[in-house]
């Protein structure tokens, strides 16, 4: 498959994550911001609850192949609709709220963790399993963009210098972004071409850190 974009860091896929993940091997680690199935418009894909549990059932045995680390952020309200976690991590938004629920202003977020802490793993030590900020996401056409400077805690969270990173759902490319900054390989898959653009052209900047 010809690659939409590529770069010495990430390369970019358009296409159905579904079709693409078993073509590509196993990757160190599998990060990625699914649907919530909460009615955003994606475009060619209807973000229903119904059309979300279809989705994680397609996708899961996928991503059991394709790594053994796998971070996903689910929403709040779908920690259950995934597979029991590892264990939850998450980031809490000071300062501010993102999104509201049945019990009022939401002020974090859940990050499920399948699999191995690499820093257990290769001997590093314990490390913090939330991250606290006051910050949000830029502005880029992306309906739900997450921020990056999220993303960069989370990428030094769960991966290694040199480490190749998965995002079977790709969105804005944040996942890249982080990855191609913080020394990390990305491929990065998403269905939608005006979302590809957009990462890419994210891509083509020079590191921002």
């Amino acid at each position: 498959m010809t690659p939409y974009y590529q770069d010495s860091a990430v390369t970019i896929y358009h296409g159905d994550c579904r079709e693409i993940v078993p073509t590509l091997g196993q990757f160190d680690l599998l990060l990625t911001d699914p649907p919530y199935g909460v009615g955003l418009d994606y475009g060619g894909y209807q973000d229903s609850p119904e059309n979300l549990a279809a989705l994680i059932r397609d996708v899961w045995p996928i991503f059991k192949e394709a790594s053994d680390r796998i971070l996903l952020t689910p929403g709040i309200a779908n920690i259950q609709a995934w597979p029991k976690a590892t264990w939850t991590l998450c980031w809490m938004i000071q300062g501010t709220n993102c999104g509201s629920g049945p019990w009022g202003f939401a002020t974090w977020q859940p990050i499920l963790a399948y699999g191995k802490d690499p820093w257990l793993s290769s001997g590093k030590g314990r490390q913090m399993d939330s991250f606290v900020k006051k910050c949000a996401a830029d502005e880029n056409g992306h309906p739900c963009p997450k921020p990056l400077k999220v993303w960069n805690w989370i990428v030094v969270r769960s991966s290694m210098e040199g480490e190749t990173i998965l995002d079977p759902f790709a969105g804005s490319g944040t996942t890249g972004r982080a990855a191609k900054d913080l020394g990390r390989n990305a491929v990065l898959i998403e269905r939608e071409e005006r979302y590809c653009e957009i990462a890419a052209k994210r891509m083509a900047q020079e590191v921002l850190l």
